[in-house]
């Protein structure tokens, strides 16, 4: 069998939503992530999640039962430390608005780390944290305000966890934001300086991208000129996939980053119809009819999928067919 895996050098995946879901690995993704092991697959954990380091998220990779070493992980405090080694000098003075870890990878990197504007910074450096104070965030407007620099790790306005989505660090740059009239410098997702970091450690020439979010990981792919995988495990669902522009669609759907491992789904196109694996979809009066639901999930992606390809070419209507794929969230 020809797996969607076997036409890649590597493969990228977001962790939230894809790998784990909090303290918990999503259904099948250890004995997944196992066989591609096996299969030689070279895998990079990319994560916009500034809140610990990269060895405490492998460390959790391996308590999930992961085979991760600290360098597989790459998350976007790494990325930002690369611009900002670019842009300031060595030992120059940041504010840190964020976790211990964010605190640590930066004075790691040569940087000095203050607490308080009144330190006077030449940048604010803002990562997410579960537990932020309120006073850190008015030390960030207001050093802002008085010229420093701003960077933040990740635009992610949410988290997915086990209960529901919760507030994530693009929320609370937004509060910042409010503010002042600047906007911050970000390396995470979408932003080229997180998966340009990746591919260059993995040496890859052709890598795959797994993510849960159209706005930050099958965007982020699209930016670099890398095909993704959207994965039903986290964010974004399909009536996200159905309104999506062009730059937020991806290159294949899966239930889960299993999906690596089986054959692609492909589509057949044309005009007024499409189908994928026996399953057909076609247009009536402007919107996409399905003349059968299957049962299993599976073949409700894949008439997803075809129903994807009309509304994306065509503008054709789903939201019947979405609201048929009971299966699919």
């Amino acid at each position: 069998m020809v797996a969607l895996v076997d036409a890649y050098d590597a493969a990228l995946f977001d962790l939230d939503g894809v790998v784990y879901l909090g303290p918990y690995a999503i259904d099948g993704v250890p004995e997944a992530m196992a066989q591609l092991r096996t299969r030689g697959v070279r895998l990079g954990f990319v994560t916009n999640n500034a809140a610990r380091t990269p060895g405490a998220v492998a460390e959790h990779l391996r308590e999930l039962g992961i085979e991760a070493s600290d360098r597989d992980v790459v998350n976007s405090t790494q990325a930002t430390v690369r611009m900002l080694r670019q842009d300031l000098p060595e030992g120059a003075r940041l504010l840190a608005v964020g976790t211990e870890a964010l605190v640590e990878q930066l004075e790691d990197a040569g940087f000095v780390v203050v607490r308080s504007r009144e330190d006077r910074p030449v940048a604010v450096v803002q990562g997410y944290h579960p537990g932020i104070e309120w006073r850190q965030l008015d030390d960030a407007a207001l050093a802002i305000q008085e010229g420093a620099a701003w960077y933040a790790t990740n635009p992610d306005f949410t988290r997915p966890s086990p209960a529901g989505l919760v507030p994530g660090c693009g929320a609370q740059v937004g509060v910042v934001q409010l503010c002042v009239t600047v906007t911050p410098k970000m390396a995470g997702k979408p932003f080229r300086p997180l998966l340009d970091e990746t591919v260059a450690r993995l040496e890859a020439d052709h890598p795959l991208f797994v993510g849960d979010r159209l706005d930050t990981d099958i965007l982020g792919a699209h930016t670099v000129g890398m095909d993704s995988l959207f994965v039903f495990t986290g964010a974004h669902g399909k009536a996200d996939l159905a309104a999506a522009e062009p730059p937020y669609r991806p290159t294949y759907i899966g239930a889960s980053m299993a999906a690596l491992l089986e054959p692609p789904r492909v589509a057949s196109v044309m005009p007024g119809c499409a189908s994928v694996g026996g399953h057909a979809v076609d247009i009536v009066d402007g919107v996409v009819h399905a003349p059968s639901i299957p049962d299993d999930l599976e073949g409700q992606l894949d008439v997803l999928w075809a129903a994807l390809q009309l509304t994306w070419s065509e503008g054709a209507a789903a939201d019947g067919v979405l609201a048929q794929l009971t299966l699919v969230r």
